[in-house]
């Protein structure tokens, strides 16, 4: 299933929610994301294996596969870009991604030199000219890999978010956004407390993201956050989120018996 999460006509943003079988419980739920601004197009986080080949059909209704410019990924996870090898023989993108990683990732390919096209970001973010917009990778260092960049649309005011603002829940569920927060609550708390490294850098990342306008928050795992009621939701619960190593005691590291 794909949905316009925006379209003027020029300028879209596609969501792709079921592309890993609803029958494959053996694996986690992911969304994957085109951007396209006349006729030029970028895959957000596109996934592995299990997402290429619907991801590669779907896109055809917005634009030619063999016509991508970019694959933007949050981080090196192989839910976000272990399908890169497919990418890199049937089209001629480039691939932007933390310069922590840039090293990391011929590891998903067959060996074949393609450090031309892997373009490292670096840590203060940057903005990526595509078509006649440009999209703003903004800093999400340890939200929660070590270099982790998340990446906000201004024309469509998506801010695309990776594991940030993930919920655990059925395939059929991941297409919609949330209606009662305070019951999505449950799908979303254990897997934040485990993942995120700290609320400081949650407080952080929240001082930085109130600074955009930002419309709606969309994660790769799970339900979007639609609307700025939402939005703001979202961001005061995550500011004051206790996780990681805040939770940590001395019980959580002893030699087993």
């Amino acid at each position: 299933m794909s949905e316009e999460l925006y379209n003027d006509g020029v300028h879209a943003c596609v969501a792709f929610y079921d592309l890993v079988d609803e029958g494959a419980d053996h694996a986690v739920q992911c969304n994957q994301f085109l951007i396209v601004d006349g006729g030029h197009g970028a895959l957000i986080d596109p996934g592995g294996n299990m997402t290429h080949s619907g991801l590669l059909m779907g896109m055809q209704r917005y634009m030619p596969s063999r016509q991508l410019d970019f694959i933007f990924a949050s981080h090196a996870d192989p839910d976000i870009i272990s399908s890169l090898n497919k990418w890199m023989v049937t089209s001629h993108c480039k691939v932007m991604i933390s310069r922590l990683w840039t090293r990391f990732i011929p590891h998903f390919t067959t060996g074949k030199d393609y450090s031309s096209r892997i373009l490292g970001i670096p840590d203060s973010g940057m903005a990526i000219t595509l078509g006649a917009a440009r999209i703003i990778a903004i800093p999400a260092h340890f939200l929660h890999s070590e270099g982790n960049f998340h990446f906000y649309d201004p024309v469509s005011k998506i801010l695309f978010t990776g594991d940030v603002g993930a919920s655990l829940v059925d395939h059929a569920e991941a297409a919609r956004p949330v209606r009662n927060f305070d019951e999505h609550l449950q799908m979303m708390t254990g897997f934040h407390r485990r993942i995120m490294v700290s609320n400081k850098v949650c407080r952080m990342w929240v001082n930085m993201v109130r600074q955009l306008d930002v419309r709606m928050i969309v994660p790769q795992h799970g339900c979007r956050f639609e609307g700025r009621e939402m939005v703001t939701r979202f961001l005061d619960w995550f500011e004051n989120l206790e996780c990681g190593v805040d939770l940590m005691t001395q019980e959580n590291y002893r030699v087993p018996t």
